[in-house]
């Protein structure tokens, strides 16, 4: 008798199409973005949270997301904009100078990144623009001091302040860092991608090279100017080891260096200290959502080329 076959079935491997596949895709990349926002965002509101709490509150369970509407107040605040403190009860006049310290950074900021775009712009703008030379090892230069930590240079930087005689003066904090080589290089790169036809244009119409760089090349860098500002006006709010080396009079303290003074060795306010923190990110949080669109479109300027 002859044996009977055995049907084979052939199992079709399954294929997921292309949008299946950009869904799954969409769905991890969310998931990943979502955790990592959720550890970005919980010190954030901890600390938010922790500027409406006493300071044994605070000491005793540390930075959560507890809400105890009992223990909640907004004396913290009062204590920052106004001369009052609530103390065994009552409120008493106590001297701060949390808005002094606050007009600082405000002024020390607006100076530092109006000169550090002002001249990294015409250094940028000179080397991407013109030819001559020796370009390319100056603009190798540049780039060398990036690798140079910023503590190497602390010492010779304040010896140089002490010999301009700079010590205690806003042109002391501000000087020694209005060339950055990070500004310089994105400024560079920005507009090596600009079109020289511009230039050209200019200069047949009869312009100078003064209106060519201030009224026709600097309106199209907006997007370079935007995303460099933020991170300029970063650097300059949150910077606190330098003015601290360089100013000497408790007057010109800058928001950093004063919430700095809150911790004593007999006695640290936490909770000042962190609602003082939470109102200082204010400025720097509106900066960043007006300009965020220049901001995006600085960041990716030549990412994709047309």
């Amino acid at each position: 008798m002859a044996k009977k076959e055995k049907a084979v079935k052939v199992v079709q491997p399954k294929y997921h199409s292309i949008s299946q596949q950009n869904s799954f895709r969409t769905i991890g990349a969310l998931t990943i973005f979502t955790i990592l926002a959720i550890f970005v965002l919980y010190p954030l509101i901890a600390a938010f949270l922790a500027s409406f709490r006493p300071g044994q509150e605070l000491i005793r369970y540390g930075l959560n997301l507890k809400l105890d509407f009992k223990s909640m107040n907004f004396n913290n605040y009062i204590y920052l904009f106004t001369q009052n403190a609530f103390q065994d009860g009552e409120w008493v006049k106590v001297p701060h100078r949390y808005f002094m310290w606050f007009k600082n950074s405000f002024l020390l900021t607006g100076i530092t990144v109006v000169l550090t775009l002002f001249c990294c712009y015409i250094t940028a703008y000179g080397i991407a623009m013109y030819d001559f030379k020796c370009k390319n090892l100056l603009f190798f230069l540049v780039i060398a001091t990036m690798m140079v930590p910023g503590e190497i240079l602390i010492l010779p930087l304040y010896q140089e302040i002490i010999g301009l005689h700079l010590i205690n003066k806003t042109a002391g904090v501000v000087l020694p860092g209005v060339c950055g080589a990070s500004t310089i290089f994105f400024f560079r790169q920005f507009m090596v991608g600009l079109p020289r036809e511009l230039l050209d244009a200019g200069r047949i119409d009869g312009a100078s090279e003064y209106r060519i760089c201030f009224n026709i090349m600097l309106p199209i860098t907006k997007p370079a100017f935007a995303a460099m500002g933020i991170l300029c006006s970063m650097g300059a709010w949150n910077n606190m080891l330098w003015p601290m080396l360089v100013y000497r009079d408790a007057s010109k303290f800058t928001l950093p260096i004063g919430l700095n003074t809150l911790l004593t060795p007999y006695g640290n306010n936490y909770d000042l200290l962190i609602a003082g923190s939470c109102f200082s990110v204010l400025p720097l949080l509106i900066v960043f959502l007006l300009f965020q669109k220049y901001f995006i479109s600085g960041m990716t300027a030549g990412a994709v080329k047309g």
